[in-house]
């Protein structure tokens, strides 16, 4: 179950299946990590690729779309603005991971591909499916849409014409995978402009909310 918070200010969204270590979504309202001084702080350069990163000694990440995180010096966060965020808290590991999953990053499997990164029984992962663009407003071509729908064994309910579910089919992908616990966003980024970036409804707005993980 989803709900709205607030640290130093700023709205946020959490889940209250994760209640072991801080993780949250940022909103429109913006946020700063003044409150994390004692953290080092860590974003990755993202490319859509399916390309997933412990976090180490270096200061850098190209081309990375998934970092894991496993302990309580770093904070680590992606940026969004319609495409899925997945985060992950493997609780007998007591290691986390946030993942970009755009169509490309989900039509590759990039949450799955996490999970075993991580080394995780998927049955002993959290996985909490951030706010993104849904069903209602994500037409893609028929090809994107075909290659999506190729990741699952079942497609059921996750399309409708050229319109896909790309938070439902990150979820339907995690479920085949083994994983049993599951926190699906309820907010559309298009419908709920007010709250989060869409990149589709503001015409290719680079501005970002964000997908955050610290212990």
């Amino acid at each position: 179950m989803f709900y709205f918070d607030n640290i130093n200010n700023y709205k946020i969204l959490r889940s209250s299946l994760l209640t072991e270590i801080n993780a949250f979504f940022t909103t429109r309202e913006g946020f700063n990590f003044e409150g994390f001084k004692n953290k080092r702080i860590i974003t990755p350069m993202q490319t859509h690729s399916n390309h997933v990163e412990f976090t180490d000694v270096r200061e850098q990440y190209s081309d990375t779309d998934a970092l894991i995180i496993k302990n309580g010096r770093d904070l680590i966060y992606l940026r969004f603005a319609d495409c899925t965020p997945l985060i992950f808290y493997d609780k007998k590991q007591k290691i986390a991971a946030i993942s970009h999953a755009g169509w490309r990053g989900t039509a590759a499997k990039i949450g799955v591909k996490t999970i075993n990164k991580m080394s995780s029984d998927p049955a002993d992962i959290i996985a909490v499916i951030g706010p993104a663009i849904s069903l209602c407003c994500y037409e893609v071509s028929e090809d994107v849409r075909d290659k999506l729908l190729a990741t699952v064994k079942d497609t059921s309910s996750l399309y409708k014409n050229r319109n896909v579910d790309l938070k439902n089919i990150n979820a339907r992908q995690l479920k085949e995978a083994g994983v049993k616990t599951i926190d699906i966003c309820p907010y559309c980024t298009s419908c709920n402009n007010d709250l989060f970036y869409s990149y589709r409804k503001e015409n290719g707005t680079n501005k970002r909310h964000y997908a955050v993980v610290t212990f």
